[in-house]
C-alpha cells in the first residue's frame, strides 16, 4: 500500500495500455477463454499532492486538448463543479468505491491529476479501463472490484492495461485466470486493424448478453478457436479459424457478419474485435490491404507491430 504521508510532495504516475480481444467476444462474459492482446499505446495518469482539501482533475486527449474538467470535495468525493455531468459522477463513484476498499486513500491532502491519452478516444482501444487501471494502482486497490461498481464487463482490459504480453482471460469474479502467452504469428506483416468510424459502447453492447447467450457446446467451440490461433503456423489456418469464430458469433447474436455487411469483396479473412458494428475489426489480407480499406473510406488502418505491445 502506498504511503502518502510519507510522499506528501511526491508526484505519483501510473500508466495502462490499451486493448484489444482477438477472441471470445461477448462470450468472455460468460467464462469463455479469450485471447487478448495489449496495445502499445495507453493512458497516463499523474497526481501532484497539494495542501488542499480539494481534488481537482483534468484529461487530456491524444493531441494534448483538454477535454474533461471537474473539481472534487474531499474526503466525501462530491462534486464542486464539472464539464461534464456524467463523466464526473462516474468518477467520483470510482473514487468513493476506493476510499471504501482503502481508507487511507486520499484522505489526508488534495491535489491535481492529470491524465494523457495516447490513442484517440473514438477507437474503443480503453478510455474507461486505463482509467480504473490507473485509479487501482494509484489507490493500491482491486481493479476487478472498481470495474464491477463503475463500469462492468468482464475484466480482460484490466488485466491487459497492465501486461507486457498477449494473455489467455477466463472471468472469475474479482480474481480471473491470466495466462501470458504468446501471439507473434509469422505471417503477422499481412495483419492490419482498421477503424469502422465509429465508436461502439462496450457497455451497451454487452446489456442484452446473459448467461443463457453462449451454452456450454457454443463455449467450448470458442474456447478450442482461441488455442487453435494460439498454436496455428499459417496465415491459412489462422483466416479459416476466425472466419469460423465470426460465423459461431454471427449466428448466436443473429446478426450479419461486418464482411457480410460492409467487405464481401475483400478477399482475405476478417474479424470483429469486441462490441460488433463499431471499434476495430482485424484483417488478414497481404500488402495491398491498406489501400483496399482507404478506397472503401476506412483511413485508419493500423498494422498489426505498430498496434500490439511486445509484438516482437
Amino acid at each position: 500500500m502506498i504511503f502518502y504521508t510519507q510522499m506528501k510532495h511526491k508526484t505519483l504516475s501510473f500508466y495502462g495500455r490499451g486493448k484489444l480481444l482477438l477472441t471470445s467476444e461477448y462470450a468472455v462474459l460468460n467464462g469463455a477463454r479469450a485471447l487478448a492482446l495489449p496495445c502499445q499505446k495507453g493512458q497516463k495518469l499523474t497526481f501532484e499532492p497539494l495542501d488542499s482539501n480539494e481534488l481537482m482533475w483534468e484529461s487530456f486527449d491524444v493531441n494534448n486538448n483538454s477535454w474533461f474538467k471537474a473539481k472534487f470535495q474531499l474526503p466525501s468525493c462530491s462534486i464542486i463543479t464539472s464539464s461534464n455531468a456524467s463523466i464526473s459522477t462516474r468518477l467520483s463513484s470510482i473514487l468513493k468505491r476506493a476510499l471504501v476498499l482503502n481508507p487511507y486513500f486520499l484522505k489526508s491532502q488534495g491535489g491535481q491529476v492529470k491524465t494523457f491519452l495516447e490513442f484517440d478516444r473514438l477507437w474503443g482501444l480503453g478510455t474507461s479501463s486505463t482509467l480504473v487501471s490507473n485509479i487501482a494502482q494509484w489507490a493500491s486497490v482491486n481493479a476487478y472490484d472498481l470495474l464491477e461498481h463503475s463500469f462492468g464487463g468482464s475484466g480482460y482490459d484490466l488485466a491487459c492495461a497492465v501486461s507486457k504480453n498477449p494473455i489467455c482471460y477466463t472471468r472469475n469474479k474479482l480474481d480471473p485466470l491470466i495466462e501470458k502467452v504468446f501471439f507473434n504469428p509469422d505471417f503477422r506483416e499481412n495483419l492490419y486493424f482498421i477503424f469502422l468510424n465509429q465508436k461502439q459502447s462496450s457497455l451497451d453492447a454487452i446489456k442484452g448478453i446473459k448467461p443463457s447467450t453462449f451454452n456450454k457446446e457454443s463455449l467450448k467451440e470458442l474456447d478450442t478457436i482461441t488455442n487453435d490461433i494460439l498454436r496455428c503456423k499459417t496465415q491459412e489456418s489462422f483466416n479459416i479459424l476466425i472466419e469460423k469464430h465470426e460465423e459461431i458469433i454471427a449466428r448466436i447474436l443473429q446478426k450479419k457478419t461486418i464482411k457480410e455487411l460492409l467487405f464481401s469483396d475483400y478477399d482475405g479473412a476478417i474479424k470483429s474485435l469486441g462490441a460488433w458494428g463499431g471499434d476495430f475489426i482485424i484483417a488478414s489480407g497481404d500488402l495491398d490491404s491498406p489501400r483496399y480499406f482507404n478506397r472503401k473510406g476506412f483511413e485508419t488502418v493500423i498494422p498489426f507491430e505498430e498496434m500490439i505491445y511486445s509484438c516482437k
